[in-house]
């Protein structure tokens, strides 16, 4: 039997990419499921398609009411809360003599302060359930790439975050941990100007000349992870990349030289 049977989750930006493999994931499983999103028809689409072990909550979590009415319909729909997903975000490029101040406040905004409060707001209920907080970090905190300054800021704000409060809430018994994922396709693509799909999906294949491992990561396979770390009842403070190997640095010139005859 699988070790999310009966837990109840809450998963932020729900409704595509991650949060949604996640929410297959999970409620397939037999967790109680809650996610939220800022688009209704998105999110409730989701959950028609996941059936009843999952619920749709139209949010913006950067709304402190939203975010209470939230977290009741989560505690309401499980019966308690076992873990928090922090999987909302949104991405911002721009050059850094370009940065716009209200929309570099607005990334830190969905990214990390709202994920913040809502975790401050969970702490009870999770303490009650012995549960997990799990963040969603990015590979851009292990490669550096132009342009993506205020995106890698917060990503890296959030591992700081998951470390710290690890320790914070380890005598309440709850456990705070990472993952870290590489290039898999989802909206957030789309949300940082690339313009269409086949754009999206061409970058990501040129990282994959990057990688360790030379293929493509899928939503499904962070899911797992995220699986892994919710139920790992002595892991707390961990940092997992699932990224097929590209915070490794490969590039095709080191493959080039390692192959080549000494």
């Amino acid at each position: 039997m699988s070790q999310s049977t009966r837990k109840s989750l809450l998963i932020t930006g729900g409704g595509s990419g991650l949060g949604r493999a996640a929410a297959e994931h999970f409620s397939a499983r037999g967790a109680r499921v809650t996610i939220c999103g800022r688009r209704a028809e998105k999110i409730a689409e989701v959950a028609d398609y996941i059936g009843p072990n999952c619920r749709a909550v139209q949010a913006d979590i950067t709304i402190a009411d939203d975010r209470q009415r939230l977290l009741h319909s989560a505690l309401e729909h499980g019966s308690g809360l076992d873990g928090l997903i922090n999987n909302a975000g949104n991405m911002y490029r721009q050059t850094i003599e370009k940065l716009d101040e209200q929309q570099l406040l607005e990334v830190f905004h969905s990214n990390v302060i709202a994920a913040m409060l809502l975790t401050g707001l969970a702490v009870p209920a999770l303490a009650k359930a012995h549960g997990c907080i799990l963040f969603v970090g990015s590979s851009h905190t292990r490669r550096a790439f132009p342009n993506a300054s205020a995106y890698a800021a917060t990503k890296a704000s959030v591992q700081g975050l998951t470390q710290v409060l690890a320790a914070e809430l380890g005598d309440r018994n709850i456990r705070v941990n990472c993952v870290i994922p590489g290039g898999v396709l989802s909206e957030i693509n789309q949300r940082a100007g690339l313009l269409d799909d086949h754009t999206a999906s061409r970058r990501l294949d040129d990282l994959v000349a990057q990688q360790a491992l030379a293929q493509r990561g899928k939503p499904s396979d962070i899911a797992e992870a995220m699986d892994y770390l919710i139920n790992a009842d002595w892991t707390t403070g961990a940092i997992l990349d699932v990224d097929g190997g590209l915070g490794l640095g490969v590039t095709p010139d080191a493959r080039a030289c390692a192959l080549s005859p000494k």
